[in-house]
């Protein structure tokens, strides 16, 4: 996968309909997991859906691979995962990402072979 990429697109199954349900949202590789900020925290539905059934597909460019999702718990990889989206992001964003990578919850997706 392509870690200068702007975008992932993460496929989740809809824990009510049992749907797809695909987002497009910024992230940071290391090694083979990817870092997302969910910014409504454990609210959002894609995260919801991803507490309910881990199990994702993830696309980047034109990759597309299985992986298995969690919220981030670990302190050192929380902010492992902050650090690495706010690097990537901050310099060619126009505003503050500040609060943001403070309090979005971090999510990783630890890719399939």
């Amino acid at each position: 996968m392509n870690p200068e990429a702007d975008y992932a697109y993460v496929t989740t199954t809809g824990r009510r309909t049992g749907r797809a349900h695909e987002i497009e949202i910024w992230f940071a590789a290391a090694d083979d997991t990817l870092y997302l900020l969910s910014g409504g925290g454990e609210r959002s539905d894609w995260v919801r859906n991803l507490i309910a059934d881990p199990r994702v597909t993830v696309r980047v460019e034109s990759e597309e691979v299985p992986a298995k999702a969690r919220t981030v718990e670990d302190p050192e990889e929380d902010g492992r995962a902050r650090r690495l989206l706010l690097e990537k992001y901050e310099p060619r964003y126009r505003g503050s990402l500040e609060r943001w990578g403070l309090t979005a919850t971090p999510v990783a997706l630890v890719l399939e072979p």
